[in-house]
């Protein structure tokens, strides 16, 4: 990729500005929480929970976004904590056409608007760590520029600092759930959402992946018109998700069994998983296929985690116990044990009840709607703590994010469909040497080199994508 411009580093600078401005907001509710602790005043979890938000509420950027996500976690934090920092919005103010063009040039060099047959200098959409641009080739082809906001990688750096204080501030109300390894797991994701290189690779890896699902497009990178922080790729035209909550039945099923083979075709057949169905990261075409998009938080799973994955629904399915301690070690979790399963299992019977119940239905049956759910939920809280508590491991975390973010899109789309056939459509042969193999192929055909990108994201030098 070209790659012109200088690089902006994890700078000292940039990590004190994002410190004083945080610090800034953060600073009273701290002072008032260490306070409160050194006299020995009882917790109020609902009003510190508002105060945080307020704390919180002016900032903009990753912040926002990595604690909005924490929050998708069961009991990783407080109920009144996600409350809260569920209100919150991620949305960064748009770069200004000038401020724009300085960045252009940065990064593509003085000539930059001469490669473009045009670009668009108001931003086309925004989010936190950038903004995306409507431009075109010389031959007419339409494209997205997405340029990565100034000094991103100090923000960044600041505001994961700032969370690890709200998880450690959580973890003191003895919640049943460690959340350690869900920080660090975060932490490495949004650094390397900074890489837009990456990103290109992850987006080639998708169209490898997807090559056989025509009903799920993918950009194509342009190399030559990107840097590590700007990422141009073609433009694909498609509608809004909430534009079709009202289209025939028929329509709305189609449109979420293409989210699902979306999201589960990598998942089951190469170990990957996009672990953020955020609406708008995907849009829907004319003949309800799909385009999808925003590469950044891809996560590349162990093949026996898949395999974990698989064999409990089969434990669940056959109640059995010993193949459930298997599937949940699997999954990374520690000193499981048969009375820690129970409580795991309650859960996990609630997420994949779709995929156990071989009928059309709703993704969240009638039967259990929202206050059984949240019932569940808190049956499952009060249960972990009277088991000594749980460590999350750090695959857990975007599989689950991507499990629920799914479900609300199938919820909006009020779809009825067999998801346990399309679920035991992708998983019958499931073999995981097979699935081994296929995801180094992958990985080799779109470059993605995963050793390389874990020193990338401990800020060595990457190689050139």
């Amino acid at each position: 990729m070209a790659e012109n411009s200088r690089r902006e580093s994890n700078n000292l600078g940039g990590r004190v500005r994002r410190y004083a401005q945080v610090s800034t907001s953060m600073g009273g509710f701290a002072a008032k929480a260490a306070g409160e602790r050194y006299l020995g005043m009882k917790f109020d979890k609902n009003r510190q929970a508002e105060e945080l938000r307020a704390a919180l509420g002016g900032l903009k950027g990753p912040l926002m976004k990595v604690a909005q996500l924490l929050s998708s976690i069961p009991e990783a934090l407080p109920e009144e904590f996600t409350r809260e920092l569920s209100q919150l919005q991620s949305d960064a103010p748009h770069m200004g056409g000038p401020f724009v063009r300085r960045r252009m040039r940065t990064e593509l060099g003085a000539d930059w608007q001469a490669r473009f047959g045009s670009f668009e200098p108001t931003a086309a959409a925004a989010a936190s760590l950038g903004q995306v641009h409507r431009a075109t080739l010389h031959d007419g082809t339409p494209l997205a520029c997405k340029l990565q906001y100034p000094d991103m990688a100090s923000v960044v750096e600041a505001d994961l600092s700032q969370l690890k204080w709200i998880i450690t501030l959580a973890r003191r109300y003895k919640t049943g759930i460690d959340p350690s390894e869900v920080h660090a797991e975060l932490s490495e994701r949004l650094r390397e959402e900074l890489d837009y290189a990456r990103e290109a690779r992850n987006m080639a890896l998708y169209a490898h992946m997807l090559s056989d699902v025509p009903a799920v497009q993918v950009p194509r990178p342009i190399p030559e018109l990107s840097t590590r922080r700007l990422l141009t790729m073609t433009w694909l035209d498609g509608k809004r998700m909430l534009s079709f909550v009202d289209a025939p039945a028929e329509v709305r099923n189609q449109i979420a069994m293409n989210m699902f083979h979306a999201w589960y075709v990598p998942f089951y057949w190469y170990g990957v998983i996009h672990g953020d169905p955020h609406l708008g990261n995907y849009t829907v075409r004319e003949d309800n296929s799909i385009n999808l998009m925003d590469f950044g938080g891809i996560r590349v799973f162990r093949p026996r985690f898949v395999k974990g994955v698989i064999d409990l629904f089969f434990a669940l399915r056959d109640d059995d116990t010993d193949r459930a301690v298997e599937a949940y070690t699997d999954w990374g979790f520690e000193n499981v044990d048969k009375e820690l399963i129970k409580v795991l299992n309650i859960w996990a019977r609630f997420l994949y009840g779709p995929l156990m119940d071989d009928r059309a239905r709703h993704i969240q049956d009638e039967k259990l709607g929202g206050p059984v759910s949240r019932e569940l939920a808190e049956d499952v809280h009060v249960k972990l703590r009277e088991a000594g508590g749980v460590k999350v491991p750090r695959e857990f975390v975007l599989m689950h994010r991507a499990a629920i973010g799914l479900g609300s899109v199938f919820t909006h789309l009020k779809a009825e469909i067999n998801w346990h056939q399309m679920f035991r459509d992708l998983i019958d042969d499931f073999d995981v040497d097979a699935l081994a193999a296929r995801q180094a192929a992958a990985l080799e055909a779109a470059q993605l080199n995963l050793a390389d990108d874990a020193g990338e994201s401990l800020g060595r030098e990457p190689r050139s994508a």
